[in-house]
């Protein structure tokens, strides 16, 4: 079995400056100058930028010198309130239980208290949220933002702008066979980027069509039996 080697370069930082706005340039601006004491909500599919966005956030916030506080579904209880918290992320809001609900309304309700904004995230909208109805009206209180997908011309320009900033070389060709038969959220792209990428490194060949499809027909790896 071929090992592939570990992939050098960092990711792409998740920051407003990464993110691939697209139609979604309302959003960032709201999310730029959060008000005191109000909830903005994010809604879309799995990879649309959601949680890209909510770090970009916190990155923001820690950049100033201030504190976010964020929690999401597989994160363990408790979920204690930080005095220092200056701002809220809620993220995999459709995925909460019943203690994580009343966590994250208890929460709500320390934010509203110290004036602290809340920025949430979810794959629907507030309305259609499987949570406790004063959950519900908490997270659509605010402004509510559907995220637009990216066109084919934004994600081809994505997906070019981050090979060439792992300095790979990806052809028009290529671009489109990616584009045309795989999921085209950015999420997906890029995980087939970083695949695509360190199989041309163990390969030691350029990212061209028949490389990519080297690559799709190699059985998955599968774990060791306990």
């Amino acid at each position: 079995m071929k090992q592939l080697p570990l992939r050098l370069g960092p990711g792409p930082a998740q920051s407003f400056d990464s993110f691939i706005a697209g139609s979604n340039a309302a959003v960032l601006a709201a999310l730029r100058a959060p008000q005191d004491a109000t909830t903005l909500y994010l809604w879309g599919p799995a990879g649309s930028g959601k949680s890209h966005l909510l770090r970009a956030c916190a990155s923001e916030l820690q950049a100033g010198g201030r504190r976010p506080a964020a929690f999401d579904a597989a994160q363990p209880l408790p979920w204690p309130w930080d005095d220092a918290c200056r701002l809220l992320l809620l993220d995999g809001c459709e995925a909460y239980d019943a203690p994580r609900q009343h966590a994250a309304f208890a929460l709500f309700v320390e934010a509203a208290t110290a004036g602290v904004p809340v920025v949430a995230a979810g794959r629907l909208p507030p309305v259609d949220l499987p949570l406790r109805e004063d959950l519900r009206t908490r997270l659509g209180s605010g402004p509510v933002f559907q995220l637009a997908p990216l066109s084919e011309a934004e994600s081809r320009g994505a997906l070019q702008r981050e090979a060439a900033r792992r300095g790979i070389a990806l052809s028009d060709e290529v671009v489109g066979y990616l584009l045309t038969r795989f999921a085209r959220d950015l999420g997906s792209l890029m995980a087939l980027l970083d695949a695509l990428d360190e199989f041309s490194l163990a390969e030691k060949r350029s990212v061209t069509v028949p490389l990519l499809r080297q690559m799709l027909a190699q059985p998955p790896i599968r774990e060791p039996a306990a």
